[in-house]
């Protein structure tokens, strides 16, 4: 399983649309970030391992991508935090996290 960037308010937009069919676990990322890093860390763990095949994986990088994080904060009504990962359910919000709350082992309960 594989996570996939986007760059582009379209492309967010199609993450969006998908989710009224498959679930979609989104990550917010900066890259400036040390507590970034380690939240990317524990996603790609949990990719890596046995993900859910029932979810899409999707990387936005809140400092090159800005206008798509803020675009996925309004549209999900959910206050932007990095690192950040929401999982998405039939266009809305299912659950969020951010910081040290960001592990494998979160996300496998959630997902799995």
């Amino acid at each position: 399983m594989n996570r996939k960037e986007i760059t582009t308010e379209s492309e967010w937009n199609d993450v969006l649309q998908r989710s009224a069919e498959r679930g979609q676990l989104i990550i917010k990322h900066s890259t400036t970030c040390p507590v970034s890093a380690n939240a990317l860390r524990e996603f790609d763990e949990y990719i890596a391992g046995q993900p859910n095949q029932d979810v899409d994986y999707t990387l936005v990088k809140v400092i090159e991508s800005r206008p798509v994080s803020n675009q996925i904060a309004e549209d999900l009504g959910v206050k932007h935090e990095s690192p950040q990962v929401i999982f998405i359910k039939n266009k809305e919000k299912y659950w969020t996290t951010s910081h040290w709350s960001v592990t494998k082992e979160h996300i496998t309960a959630v997902l799995d």
